[in-house]
C-alpha cells in the first residue's frame, strides 16, 4: 500500500525542478508588480504549494492506464453511498472485536488506509489557504470541496476523455473525506500561525528605495518591452517606413520614458523606472543612454541583419561587418558578465549617462473615509 503512494509522489519531486521553472516568470511578475520585490519567505511558500499540488495531482491520476484504450471498469463509474468506506472496513478487516489486541490490525486494513490518506491529501491545503491567502472558513471549504470534485471528475472522465474509459470511480467518500482534510488543516494553520512570520506583515519594514534593483528585474522588463517592440518593427517594415529600427527605439526608448519619467511598459509592469541625476530623466541622459546601448550595440546588430534580409553581398564583402559585430558583442557581453558580478561595477551606458534604475511605490488608492 505505502509503494502504491510513494511511486507517483517521486515522481512530483523528479519533474517538480521543471514546473518550478516555469512556474518563476509568472511568479517574479507578480511578485515585482504586487510588492515591488521578492521576499524569500513569500517565495519558499508558494514553491512549497506548487511542490504539494504536484504531489495531489500525480497522486490521484498515478498510475495510468498502459493504454487510452482501456477496458470500462467492471463496476459503477461512481459510488454515491455516503460513509460506505465503514462497510468496506468492517468487510475487511481481521480484527476481533472482542479481542482488544486485535485492534492494531486495523492500522494495516487498506479500506481505513485509504480514509486517512484522503483525509491527509488536503490537510497542507487547508493550511495554506488560512496561513498564506487568508481564507475564512467557508471559502476554505468551499474550495477543498470544490479541489476534490476537480480530482474525482477527473478520474471519472478518464482524464476528460484522453482515456476510453474511466480507470476509477467517482466516489463521495473521497469528497466527503477530501473536505474534511481541507477543514483540519484550516484549524491546524491556527496553531502554525502562531509560531510563524505573519504573511499580512513581511512587506510592514521593507524600504523599496533602498533595495537594488537586480539584473534578473531589469531582464524581465526588457524581455517585455520587446514583446512589444518587435510587432511594432514588423508593422512598421511592412509599411515600408524609412529605418524602422531607428524610429521604433526612438519612440520607445527615448520619447515615451522622457514624458512618463523614465518608464516603459517592461518598466512599469516590473515597477522600476530609469532615474537621473535630478528629480526629472533628462532628454540629454536618455539620448546617451540608449543612444550606446540601442545605437551602438544593438545598432550593429540590427544593421547586420537588414542586410541579411535583403541578401546583400558576397560573404567576403560583409566579412569586416561581421568580424566588428561579433567583437561589439564580444565586448558587450564580458561587460555584462563582469558587471553581474560586481554590483559595484556599472554597465557603460548607465556611467556615460550618469542613470540608473529604482523601484516606484506602489500607488495609493484614493479613496473617501467612512462618516462617524
Amino acid at each position: 500500500m505505502l509503494t502504491f503512494y510513494l511511486f507517483p509522489i517521486s515522481y512530483a519531486f523528479l519533474s517538480f525542478p521543471v514546473a518550478a521553472l516555469l512556474f518563476t516568470l509568472p511568479f517574479l511578475l507578480v511578485q515585482y508588480r504586487r510588492h515591488g520585490y521578492v521576499n524569500k519567505y513569500r517565495a519558499l511558500l508558494l514553491y512549497l504549494f506548487l511542490l504539494y499540488i504536484m504531489n495531489a495531482v500525480y497522486l490521484i491520476l498515478l498510475p495510468l492506464p498502459p493504454s487510452v484504450h482501456n477496458e470500462p471498469p467492471s463496476v459503477s463509474y461512481a459510488q454515491w453511498v455516503p460513509f460506505h468506506f465503514v462497510l468496506d472496513i468492517l468487510k475487511e478487516t481481521g480484527v476481533d472485536w472482542e479481542r482488544p489486541s486485535t485492534y492494531l490490525r486495523l492500522l494495516k486494513e487498506r479500506a481505513l488506509l485509504q480514509v486517512v490518506f484522503n483525509v491527509l491529501l488536503t490537510v497542507p491545503f487547508g493550511m495554506f489557504l488560512r496561513y498564506y491567502f487568508r481564507t475564512g472558513w467557508l471559502k476554505c471549504l468551499l474550495l477543498t470541496l470544490g479541489l476534490s470534485l476537480f480530482f474525482e471528475v477527473t478520474q471519472v472522465t478518464g482524464i476528460y476523455g484522453i482515456y476510453d474509459y474511466p480507470y476509477r470511480l467517482f466516489d463521495v467518500d473521497d469528497a466527503m473525506t477530501n473536505t474534511a482534510g481541507g477543514m483540519l488543516g484550516f484549524v491546524a494553520a491556527d496553531w502554525l500561525s502562531s509560531r510563524l512570520p505573519h504573511i499580512d506583515k513581511l512587506d510592514e519594514y521593507v524600504d523599496l528605495a533602498a533595495k537594488r534593483v537586480s539584473y534578473t528585474r531589469r531582464g524581465l522588463a526588457f524581455l517585455i518591452d520587446w514583446f512589444v517592440l518587435n510587432p511594432v518593427m514588423a508593422v512598421l517594415a511592412v509599411l515600408n517606413v524609412p529605418v524602422p529600427y531607428v524610429i521604433a527605439i526612438a519612440a520607445y526608448f527615448i520619447v515615451l520614458p522622457y514624458f512618463s519619467n523614465g518608464q516603459t511598459l517592461g518598466k512599469w509592469f516590473v515597477r522600476i523606472r530609469v532615474r537621473g541625476t535630478g528629480n526629472q530623466l533628462r532628454l540629454r541622459e536618455l539620448l546617451i543612454r540608449y543612444g550606446l546601448l540601442y545605437g551602438v550595440v544593438g545598432g550593429a546588430n540590427a544593421l547586420m541583419v537588414s542586410i541579411g534580409a535583403r541578401g546583400g553581398g558576397s560573404s567576403i564583402a560583409i566579412l569586416p561587418l561581421l568580424l566588428a559585430v561579433f567583437a561589439v558583442n564580444a565586448v558587450f557581453g564580458i561587460h555584462l558578465v563582469m558587471c553581474l558580478f560586481n554590483r559595484k561595477r556599472k554597465l557603460f551606458y548607465e556611467r556615460r549617462s550618469g542613470t540608473g534604475h529604482v523601484i516606484t511605490q506602489k500607488p495609493v488608492k484614493s479613496g473617501r473615509k467612512n462618516a462617524g
